[in-house]
């Protein structure tokens, strides 16, 4: 049951020697992979609707400046992402949530489920049964059971300490296999699969980008070009629901760092945010373009390393079909740490209440 909601009520001080109201909001910031992520506890207002895309939908026209204040500088940057939880909205679920990053709000995030599943029963926002090893999140795109591992003894005797969550995600299937697109004067093959979002997949060096955090700058320039080109010469959208149309993002591939890792990426999403994590719903897509050639079976592990040297483990959990296409339904689990907690204070006469973004 979710104990917590922050849109109970928010709350209200007052501004020293006036009578101007200051609105608090409270989170609690965590990371997964090393890519951070804010969860709000307390101070947006409930959505309204039956279901979780009602209730997108009605943060998106109702709570938009929320979502603008918390994400983007100067409170937060462009390469955060966040979340709300929201009750529940089919049976056996155990909360709804709805994810959000600077530029709008978000169906899913694949690293945010990760650490809202380690995040909620730690801070007792959910009550996790001494038996219980999965919680049930409802999402904009459906409902995602998150198993978690916890500390041996965490929970009986100390306080309860998430070591790893897992979740298996939507069928994931290859959109189009090599695409050759024009880019930086040379033409690179790319291919689009599907992990929840659609991602435009290519080796980083045939695209001649180096793959490295001193690149960084190169590779945010880089991953808003290769989308236009993608989406120019092979439109995206989902055969099942088309309103699931273009490209989340760029995940540019090389070789690991080490002999842990099976691949190393980085993704770069349209609004030029880089994921410091592997990736959830990027390791989705990722997997099923290395299924499709063969290269990963159910009895393979796959770890997927990022840019900073954070690893996430994926693995087949079975098979389906996607209108006429294959898909896997691919398990991603990974380790989220809580970093801290804000209280964030809104001034009404805040020039940047709405925070900015560049």
């Amino acid at each position: 049951m979710l104990n917590c909601l922050q849109g109970n009520r928010t709350s209200e001080l007052r501004n020293p020697g006036t009578s101007e109201p200051l609105t608090t909001i409270r989170t609690i910031d965590a990371h997964a992979g090393g890519a951070p992520f804010r969860l709000v506890v307390e101070g947006m207002p409930v959505p309204a609707g039956r279901t979780l895309q009602q209730k997108l939908r009605a943060l998106r026209k109702e709570q938009d400046g929320v979502r603008r204040l918390l994400m983007r500088e100067p409170r937060g940057h462009l390469d955060l992402a966040g979340a709300v939880l929201t009750e529940p909205v089919t049976p056996g679920a155990d909360a709804g949530v709805i994810f959000m990053h600077a530029s709008d709000f978000a169906p899913l995030c694949g690293h945010g489920l990760l650490v809202v599943a380690t995040v909620a029963p730690e801070r007792g926002l959910l009550h996790l049964g001494d038996r219980q090893d999965a919680l049930v999140f409802d999402t904009a795109v459906g409902p995602f059971t998150v198993e978690v591992e916890r500390a041996p003894g965490s929970g009986v005797d100390r306080p309860l300490r998430i070591v790893s969550a897992a979740f298996v995600g939507p069928p994931s299937f290859v959109w189009r296999a090599g695409v050759r697109v024009g880019f930086a004067g040379r033409q690179v093959p790319v291919d689009v699969a599907f992990g929840g979002e659609f991602y435009a997949v290519v080796d980083a060096e045939a695209a001649g980008v180096a793959l490295d955090v001193a690149h960084l700058p190169e590779l945010r320039r880089a991953g808003p070009t290769l989308i236009e080109a993608v989406e120019a010469a092979c439109p995206v959208a989902h055969p099942l629901d088309p309103t699931i149309s273009g490209l989340a993002g760029v995940i540019f591939t090389g070789p690991p760092s080490g002999e842990a890792a099976a691949l190393r990426n980085a993704t770069v999403f349209a609004d030029q945010a880089v994921d410091r994590s592997p990736g959830g719903t990027g390791t989705c897509a990722v997997m099923a373009i290395l299924d499709a050639m063969g290269l990963l079976s159910e009895d393979d592990d796959f770890v997927n390393e990022s840019l900073i040297g954070a690893t996430f483990r994926g693995r087949i959990a079975g098979r389906t079909a996607v209108g006429d296409r294959s898909a896997i339904l691919p398990r991603v689990e990974g380790s989220a740490f809580i970093v801290g907690d804000h209280v964030f204070t809104l001034d009404e006469s805040d020039p940047f209440q709405d925070g900015y973004a560049f």
